[in-house]
């Protein structure tokens, strides 16, 4: 066995759990900010950052101009990606962290039904069981304090559930066989973010830009470069050469590794029901994309151990 080959047959999949550790990672650095900025300004800066850095690549890369196509698919993606920090942030302000957790947790389940129906063709019925398991393993993990009655915050969860499936649906229709810049189309979301945010609250934005500290600004680079710039480039890059199903289980790992930040620089406690959930969160993760890559090779009519083609 070539060790090279194996590792670029899964490189796909080591990128995309990648983005679900840099995102993990996320909520610890997101609460610090919003405690001395309001959402709205945080998620300002955030874009702002990465726009800049995103547009520094575009430069040295000497990327063309955006074409028409681009410019749109660019900005209903920029404006579906803008809506779920936003869903996601203002609703963990609402509800427990235990029911944002499994809320959040159905794009594993949504991602797939929406594609199923798009595409007009059902997968196979181990990946459900596999999704819904992943589903159980995300609710030991965040079931410490049990569940509350639904309020508001508990919707926009769901909704910011709803609209990531269907982004991560529609990068993978939009963008997957066309000729399309990954660069410039992740440089036209950030834009996009950034005049949302900005425009939604500019006195707050002047006030955080003013009174962060070195810490602040660090937990604004970490969001704007890491979970934004990186992420954002490393999961569209991703997502065209696999399933968006596929995808959105290998990201779904995302709370496991949320749990890991809070647990080492949180000083949060992880006991035994949450320790069986994460690991159920990435057996049910492992055994769904083996059962989504063998579906996709036997539909293609490869052979089980080959790798399929890839967009260069």
């Amino acid at each position: 066995m070539n060790p090279f080959g194996l590792l670029g047959r899964y490189r796909v999949d080591a990128v995309l759990l990648l983005v679900a550790i840099v995102w993990g990672g996320s909520y610890l650095g997101a609460k610090v900010l919003t405690e001395q900025a309001s959402v709205a300004a945080v998620l300002a800066l955030r874009f702002l950052v990465a726009a800049v850095a995103l547009y520094v690549v575009w430069l040295v890369r000497r990327e063309r101009r955006p074409t028409r196509g681009e410019l749109g698919v660019g900005v209903l993606l920029g404006a579906t990606q803008s809506a779920i920090l936003w869903l996601e942030t203002l609703g963990v302000a609402f509800t427990s962290a235990t029911n944002a957790g499994l809320i959040i947790s159905l794009t594993i389940i949504l991602t797939p039904i929406l594609e199923s129906v798009a595409a007009r063709r059902w997968l196979p019925r181990p990946f459900f069981i596999a999704a819904v398991l992943a589903v159980v393993g995300v609710a030991l993990l965040v079931s410490g304090s049990g569940f509350q009655a639904p309020n508001v915050g508990d919707l926009l969860i769901l909704a910011a559930a709803l609209v990531r499936a269907f982004h991560v649906t529609m990068v993978g229709h939009l963008t997957r066989g066309r000729n399309h810049s990954t660069i410039t189309l992740t440089l036209i979301q950030a834009v996009v973010g950034s005049l949302i945010f900005v425009a939604a609250d500019v006195p707050g934005l002047v006030h955080a830009a003013t009174t962060f500290g070195l810490g602040a600004w660090l937990g604004v680079l970490y969001l704007g470069l890491a979970c934004s710039v990186f992420a954002f480039l490393a999961q569209m890059w991703a997502i065209r050469r696999t399933s968006a199903a596929r995808a959105s289980l290998l990201m779904g790992t995302e709370p496991v590794w949320a749990v890991l930040v809070g647990v080492s620089l949180g000083s949060e406690i992880l006991g035994v029901v949450g320790f069986v959930g994460a690991v159920l969160i990435v057996a049910s993760t492992y055994w769904g994309q083996r059962v989504e890559a063998a579906h996709r090779l036997r539909r293609a009519g490869l052979v089980p151990g080959h790798p399929l083609p890839t967009i260069v």
